[in-house]
């Protein structure tokens, strides 16, 4: 038992799960290459809700051309929205994409917040209580930094009815939903809340409380 531990220890390894992503990737596109891929139909992100419960927009901002060009999403959302009664606000990014396979894909918060200066100082993962839902959703939570303003960030990939936090994971069930449903559509969902006084703890908070009230209807504008 312990030769064979070590003969299949890498199997758990960083190299092996790239390495199988990879394989998997190929498996896909030589699956796919025959048939034209599902496209499901999606509600349009600029008729989502400005009021949501205690939430109200307080403003919807146009993505720059040169972002979007850079981006190359199907579809956008960026808002603000605030709770007046509490004194708190949040912002809201959205971007979804109908297919991966023609090299659109979601851009990493991960990599694009230290690319605008925006540098981690913590990161995890938040277990969020969903009303409704039997079990909470997972999101990725990232305190980052730009000279003295900090910020609290989480975000998630969502795709058929998924919430995925770990960008390993949204690669396989990429595959695998590629291969089982000929489907590749996603969409990324990052929210921002403007740390006060160094406190992560308020701002964390009012980030959970956000996405409770946002996160029921936005399932009704992304496929399932």
């Amino acid at each position: 038992m312990p030769a064979a531990n070590g003969a299949f220890g890498f199997l758990g390894g960083k190299p092996a799960r790239v390495l199988t992503v990879l394989l998997l990737a190929q498996l896909a596109g030589v699956f796919a290459v025959s048939r034209k891929e599902l496209v499901p139909l999606a509600r349009p992100l600029d008729q989502f809700p400005a009021v949501l419960g205690d939430w109200a927009m307080v403003e919807d901002a146009a993505v720059e051309k040169d972002v979007m060009d850079v981006l190359r999403a199907d579809d956008v959302l960026s808002r603000t929205y605030a709770d007046p009664v509490k004194q708190r606000g949040a912002s809201l990014f959205i971007a979804y994409f109908k297919s991966q396979r023609a090299g659109q894909a979601p851009h990493s918060p991960k990599n694009c917040l230290p690319g605008s200066g925006w540098m981690p100082s913590e990161s995890g993962v938040l277990a969020i209580p969903i009303a409704g839902q039997a079990e909470p959703i997972r999101v990725n939570r990232y305190v980052v930094a730009k000279g003295e303003d900090q910020s609290v960030v989480l975000y998630w990939y969502q795709s058929r009815n998924r919430t995925i936090a770990s960008e390993y994971r949204a690669k396989l069930y990429l595959v695998a939903d590629a291969i089982r449903y000929n489907r590749t559509d996603t969409a990324l969902v990052r929210v921002v809340v403007p740390v006060n006084r160094d406190e992560t703890a308020p701002a964390t908070d009012t980030a959970t409380a956000f996405v409770q009230a946002f996160f029921t209807p936005l399932r009704q504008y992304l496929p399932r």
